[in-house]
């Protein structure tokens, strides 16, 4: 049988495969949960690695570069047992749980205006400051690891999108997007150049990956958050330019976006994205028509309704399971399997093992 790392590989350069290879992503809320369930734990009492646990065959090993401006910087606003408010590296405060996962409340941002920007924080990104690459030895043994292990592995990192919300808030960013598409392709060509510096010296000193992920979330249910002739013309010109960089490294990309994707998927196509992740269904997505109108140009990570895992319902869990396989098959796509989510803490161990039972059972063919 190919290893993972060959099946997703030739997946994405449209070879022949044995087997569907598999992947998916516990929150670390689930995977404690699932200690007290069965899942075996360390010395420490911390859950054991999932990916080898489970048998993933995709392992992120780098990226996440440190792209705020005032680079290192973090400053606790408030702080509870339950929470904690911190002030970013590009002035936006962020409400964080402490003991569960999720993502972050808007609190209040700075960065409010192009002047602001241009005054405060961009001058900060000049010169390139090699630091923001991260630790470049670790990455160089976490790449070497997770190749001797069979799997399939990859640098990932947000990019424009994720940036701005993560600068501006969603109410500048949108006032921007309308008001001042010069402030906005402003930002997206100074984090375009920054994430290719850091990648060109990621490939250089810690090696190449197979393959690269890009984080940008674009999408809440049954809609984008924006237009996407918005999208098409202030985004996605930034998209294309860093697929045709990772392309010119011979590196396949991998487009994850949570919520809905169906009115961006052309755009993704055309700029050059081999495959997409994770498909949500009850966003919206119908990864089945997905792959009827887009398999010839896109492998496609996960898709399995999150929910199917959650009923608790082995009957269920088969039925979903089963559909699920047959009709990707059924449809000639290239897929690897998995959720169409981070596995939450309403699955069960059992249960979650007893869907790789059953996917692992029609694997082959």
């Amino acid at each position: 049988m190919q290893s993972g790392r060959e099946a997703i590989d030739n997946l994405l350069r449209k070879r022949p495969v044995d087997h569907v290879p598999q992947t998916d992503s516990p929150w670390g809320d689930t995977l404690r949960k699932w200690v007290t369930q069965g899942l075996p734990a360390n010395a420490q009492g911390e859950p054991t690695d999932s990916l080898e646990h489970f048998g993933y065959d995709m392992a992120g090993c780098g990226g996440w570069f440190d792209w705020l401006p005032k680079r290192g910087f973090s400053e606790t606003v408030e702080e509870t047992d339950a929470w904690k408010t911190t002030r970013n590296g590009a002035g936006a405060v962020l409400k964080y749980w402490k003991h569960k996962s999720g993502t972050p409340e808007h609190v209040d941002f700075h960065m409010t205006s192009r002047e602001i920007w241009e005054r405060e924080y961009k001058p900060l990104l000049f010169p390139f400051d090699r630091q923001r690459v991260g630790d470049i030895p670790a990455v160089r043994d976490n790449l070497a690891k997770r190749r001797a292990q069979g799997r399939w592995s990859h640098y990932g990192s947000t990019l424009v999108w994720e940036n701005m919300r993560g600068s501006m808030g969603d109410y500048a960013m949108y006032m921007a997007l309308a008001d001042d598409p010069d402030w906005i392709h402003d930002f997206c060509r100074t984090y375009t150049d920054l994430y290719k510096q850091c990648y060109t010296i990621l490939f250089a000193e810690a090696g190449k990956p197979d393959g690269i992920w890009i984080y940008e979330d674009l999408g809440y249910k049954d809609r984008l958050f924006c237009n996407p002739a918005v999208l098409e013309s202030l985004i996605f010109p930034y998209y294309r330019e860093i697929v045709e960089f990772f392309h010119a490294h011979d590196l396949p990309v991998i487009f994850h976006s949570c919520g809905f994707q169906e009115p961006a998927l052309p755009l993704i196509v055309q700029a050059g994205f081999d495959g997409i992740h994770p498909m949500e269904v009850k966003a919206g997505n119908d990864i089945f028509t997905f792959a009827e109108q887009y398999g010839e140009h896109l492998m496609f990570v996960g898709g399995l309704d999150e929910r199917i895992l959650e009923s608790r319902d082995r009957a269920a869990v088969r039925k979903g399971v089963t559909d699920f396989m047959q009709g990707m098959k059924a449809r000639h796509a290239r897929f690897v399997y998995g959720s169409d989510h981070s596995l939450s803490t309403n699955i069960d161990y059992d249960i979650y093992q007893y869907a790789l039972d059953v996917y692992r059972g029609l694997m082959n063919g």
